[in-house]
């Protein structure tokens, strides 16, 4: 049995074990199996294992200090499969993101300067520039906040996160298939990257309101079905895969789209994440999504009629805001989280199944 550190936080409307990159690296095993085997994967319920059998509560974080100039951490981003024996780093989660400046803070990987400290973080799944706006008030790290955020009952530390120079970072190009808009086994949509690549879909166009909750989107029959397939059928398009089976759980995501409800938001999003309806919204869908409102041409930008900085997106756990603007003359998309370290823990990383240790009935069953 052997030791490994980690914190537990909380970062926006998702939880992630964080670790230092050089704690993962275990003599004969990768960092793939050794997160697979810490979070009890594969099993849907992961319990022999600290996942939480969701997947907005089975993600990794996995840091190091940045050797790039623009950066002070390397931040990777883990998805790590409940019933699949596979971790994803096809893409980045924005939620977890937001633990990163925090976590940085207190390891002494970056030193507090005046009210507020900017953590610059390298996304190394997408080659993202992430600058978190921290606050550290009289130069003190703190560790409580009173800032609230749609889908998380209890407060937090408030961060500003700025998305630099999002278009592209995972297929090269804002819209990957070249067009503002694309019809896809019959139905419109927008194919954009920025944040991390999204498939937006009116929600008529499938035959929904796109108000209704994630359990009642679930619920519907065949509708998931249907829009996996939809999905996977863009992942080819946007030259992420090059067929539909061959297109990745996680990459690209979906996000379903409607007119806001007035006086109240711009837009209404439901995103699918995983293969089911997120509780929330992904905060990388988000920068796609205040992007694709500004982009002439798109589904989004015929159905949004705003040209505030600003973009009010009404989501299953309420509404969130994003603001277009520029960081170092380049242009940046900021929205903001919050964040709060759970627990410090070691974690029991059991040596490697062999014959030898198998139970005698599952060798005999075998």
């Amino acid at each position: 049995m052997r030791d490994i550190s980690a914190t537990w936080m909380r970062g926006g409307t998702s939880k992630c074990w964080v670790f230092d990159a050089d704690d993962l690296r275990v003599d004969g095993r990768t960092a793939d199996e050794v997160l697979l085997r810490l979070y009890g994967s594969p099993d849907p319920r992961q319990i022999d294992g600290v996942g939480g059998a969701t997947p907005t509560t089975s993600k990794a974080v996995v840091l190091a200090r940045s050797t790039r100039d623009d950066a002070d951490v390397d931040y990777t981003f883990a998805q790590v499969g409940i019933a699949e024996g596979r971790v994803d780093r096809t893409s980045n989660c924005g939620n977890c993101s937001a633990v990163v400046g925090p976590w940085a803070l207190r390891r002494g990987w970056v030193v507090p300067t005046g009210d507020v400290t900017e953590v610059r973080v390298h996304n190394t799944n997408t080659g993202q520039l992430i600058v978190l706006e921290v606050p550290t008030p009289g130069g003190r790290i703190v560790e409580e906040g009173h800032e609230h955020i749609p889908g998380v009952p209890t407060p937090g530390v408030g961060i500003r996160m700025w998305f630099v120079d999002p278009a592209g970072r995972t297929t090269g190009s804002l819209l990957p298939s070249g067009n503002p808009a694309d019809v896809v086994h019959g139905v419109p949509v927008t194919l954009v990257d920025a944040g991390a690549p999204v498939v937006v879909v009116p929600a008529a166009a499938v035959g929904i309101t796109g108000h209704e909750s994630p359990a009642e989107i679930d619920a519907l029959p065949g509708l998931l079905d249907r829009l996996d397939v939809l999905r996977r059928a863009a992942a080819v398009r946007m030259g992420l895969a090059d067929t539909p089976r061959d297109a990745a759980r996680a990459v690209p995501k979906l996000a379903l789209v409607a007119e806001g409800a007035p006086g109240r938001s711009d837009v209404a999003v439901r995103m699918l994440s995983m293969g089911r309806t997120h509780p929330a919204l992904a905060v990388t869908g988000s920068i796609a999504l205040t992007l694709a409102t500004r982009t002439a041409g798109t589904v989004l930008h015929d159905l949004v009629a705003t040209e505030r900085e600003d973009l009010l997106i009404d989501t299953p756990a309420g509404v969130i805001a994003t603001v277009h603007g520029s960081r170092d003359g380049l242009p940046a998309v900021a929205v903001r989280r919050t964040a709060r370290r759970i627990a410090d823990a070691l974690l029991a990383l059991p040596e490697p199944a062999t014959a030898a240790t198998v139970p005698t009935a599952a060798v005999h069953a075998a």
